[in-house]
């Protein structure tokens, strides 16, 4: 059997479901060498070597690969930080290793501004009705001000706030959700002003769904998609985290639409990667996941909420499990530039995240159910990673934001774990991924009990047929 060294760059369980799908492969023998922000016990036990980075600084990195580059097929990346930071650029340079994400120059989720503007170009027909605001066109913060209400008059107040760069000043802000007045719309407007430039663009209601696919820079391979949960707690109240759960369907589509829908989705997803892909002279530059789309379906037609330049966390570990071909193939494609198709199993997945009491505010709302005597107490994953005995395959377990201290394992602070379930059905599978999850134990760590119940997919089912209707 051949053996395969692969570095993985490693932010949290998304990195671990990288990992785990490629440690399965049954066509070759892999290596894992692993660049991880903290010494996540999946990554820590099934390395060949492992090291610890905590800003996952591209320059340590580098150094890493650049050690042992002579074992390395390929650089495997998850993180936006490091891409857009120009990962790929440093280590194919410096290392002469192939990475498997976009170069730097087309890491387009470091502009939102961009985003609009690539959009519009190519498909403006789904871009909402959006403008920009840049700090060097207004003489005082009243200009600006009176620019901003001037659009909210037009946009009837249903807007949205987004900063051009990621995580500077309050980030993405709703009518609705995040400010209830101008004044408060304002507010959040000028946190992320004082950065740099904001967008503020029409709210689009309607019902989302999350599709990304793989690329070899020439071809843009679209997978099934898959539906995520921002809001921290059940029914969709609280605020917006990075997630805290995914599905997919048996399907390719979601439960709420339709194959015509999936065809209007490919068809925009394939408009989008060909008109950029014009515009760059590289045939290798989109490789990986360039296009992790969020789109919304309104009912009158798909409109774009964003696009990031690497895989979904968590909607990516939906899909890894559940792909038919061996994934180290995929990646070789990925780099050979040969990737023109990608086999899927027809099963549903659920991801269930368990996560630490202060996350989302939780331990503030419910501070009642938080056990203090657990709050940072070491976490125990035997039990759930024993379910693999009732399970087998269709149970995954995938640390996140976890640690290794003296043999035991500590949650962090941001999302601590990831459960799979994988089912014949979304409910099979939704009930594996919930048993898993309540078999955790430690840290005080809590889950989303709703993430692809019948109940929220049948709300989703019902508004979108409503939607149709107005059309």
């Amino acid at each position: 059997m051949e053996t395969i060294g692969v570095l993985l760059v490693s932010y949290g369980a998304r990195e671990v479901a990288m990992a785990d799908t490629l440690l399965r492969s049954k066509n070759y023998h892999v290596e894992l060498y692993v660049a991880d922000k903290q010494r996540n016990p999946f990554n820590a036990k099934h390395a060949t070597k492992h090291v610890v980075i905590p800003s996952l600084d591209v320059g340590e990195i580098c150094k890493f690969a650049q050690e042992n580059k002579d074992r390395l097929d390929f650089v495997l990346v998850g993180s936006e930080n490091p891409i857009i930071r120009g990962i790929r650029d440093l280590i194919e340079e410096k290392a002469g290793v192939p990475v498997i994400c976009p170069k730097k120059a087309y890491a387009i989720e470091e502009s939102k501004v961009a985003q609009r503007v690539l959009f519009e170009e190519i498909a403006p027909e789904a871009n909402p009705r959006f403008k920009v605001f840049d700090p060097a066109q207004y003489k005082s913060q009243a200009d600006a001000k009176v620019a901003v209400y001037k659009w909210l008059d037009e946009l009837d107040n249903q807007a949205v706030v987004k900063p051009d760069k990621p995580a500077l000043g309050k980030g993405v802000g709703v009518w609705g959700d995040h400010f209830a007045t101008r004044e408060q719309l304002f507010e959040h407007f000028l946190s992320n002003f004082k950065y740099g430039s904001v967008i503020i663009e029409e709210k689009v209601p309607g019902e989302e769904s999350s599709c990304m696919g793989f690329c070899d820079g020439k071809h843009f391979i679209p997978l099934p998609d898959t539906r995520d949960y921002k809001r921290a707690f059940d029914d969709d109240l609280g605020p917006n985290t990075g997630g805290m759960g995914s599905y997919k369907d048996s399907a390719d589509y979601l439960p709420f639409l339709t194959a015509a829908d999936r065809e209007a989705e490919l068809a925009l997803a394939e408009k989008i990667f060909r008109g950029w892909r014009k515009k760059i002279p590289d045939d290798t530059a989109l490789r990986g996941v360039p296009l992790y789309l969020a789109f919304m379906h309104t009912g009158k037609g798909i409109k774009i909420l964003e696009i990031n330049s690497r895989p979904g966390d968590p909607e990516i570990m939906n899909l890894l499990p559940v792909i038919k071909d061996d994934f180290v193939d995929v990646c070789l494609k990925m780099v050979d530039g040969t990737l023109t198709s990608v086999a899927m199993e027809k099963s549903a997945t659920v991801l269930t995240y368990k996560v630490p009491p202060d996350y989302g505010g939780y331990s503030e709302v419910h501070a009642g159910k938080v056990v203090q005597a657990e709050v940072g107490s070491p976490v125990d994953l035997s039990r759930a990673e024993a379910l693999t005995q009732k399970y087998g395959d269709k149970i995954r377990i995938y640390p996140g934001s976890m640690e290794v201290r003296d043999g035991k394992n500590y949650a962090l602070k941001s999302r601590a774990i990831g459960v799979l379930g994988i089912g014949d059905s979304i409910e099979e599978a939704r009930q594996i991924s919930q048993e898993g999850a309540k078999a955790i134990t430690g840290g005080a760590l809590w889950n989303r009990t709703d993430v692809a119940s019948k109940e929220h997919i049948a709300k989703s089912i019902s508004h979108m047929s409503m939607l149709r209707e107005k059309i």
